[in-house]
């Protein structure tokens, strides 16, 4: 096996903790987008955790619904609710139209917890009440596919992970800590 200075190996991990944390950036510029009102999905995100219209593996494609807390794609939440797709798809619709805000934020403004959980807690209640469904029973929906789009993003990363730990570019111990960054939140994974 040839041999791998320290700085290789520095940079190396630097290398994946930037593709790592490059799923974490797209994870946080879907926390920052605005809604969009839209009967297509689209490519930008537009709510906070959202990746719904995302393809399987949440990679780009018509699989779903997109924008909302959580990741609320119609597809998956019409699964985990036992409702049918299209009645989900109009609720959302209808939502979303309901709270469009009536002058967009300015360009590059982040949104702050607060707001992001105070629009997202709005959604939550106004979609429940146009399903006729309880607001827990949406919000432990939203929360199901959020940890799903979660441990499908770790398990990708940790493919790549192993292929670089094969491959003699990173140690065990390198793959332990970049996951370990990813399941405390630092990469944009698991939850901080």
């Amino acid at each position: 096996m040839p041999t791998v200075s320290k700085s290789m190996k520095i940079a190396a991990v630097g290398g994946v903790a930037a593709i790592a944390a490059g799923l974490g950036a797209s994870a946080a510029m879907a926390d920052s987008s605005t809604p969009t009102p839209s009967g297509t999905a689209t490519t930008a995100p537009s709510q906070p955790g959202a990746d719904a219209g995302r393809g399987p593996g949440g990679h780009g494609g018509p699989a779903g619904h997109r924008g909302g807390p959580g990741g609320m794609d119609a597809a998956a939440l019409a699964t985990k609710l036992g409702l049918t797709e299209a009645k989900v798809s109009a609720a959302l619709e209808k939502v979303r139209a309901a709270q469009q805000p009536a002058t967009p934020p300015a360009q590059g403004t982040k949104p702050t917890d607060a707001e992001r959980q105070a629009r997202e807690k709005a959604m939550v209640t106004a979609l429940a009440k146009e399903l006729g469904v309880s607001q827990a029973k949406v919000q432990a929906a939203l929360d199901a596919i959020k940890a799903d789009r979660e441990a499908s993003h770790k398990t990708e990363l940790s493919s790549r992970l192993d292929a670089a730990v094969k491959a003699g570019t990173l140690s065990a111990a390198d793959k332990a800590s970049v996951l370990k960054a990813f399941d405390a939140g630092v990469l944009g994974g698991g939850r901080p």
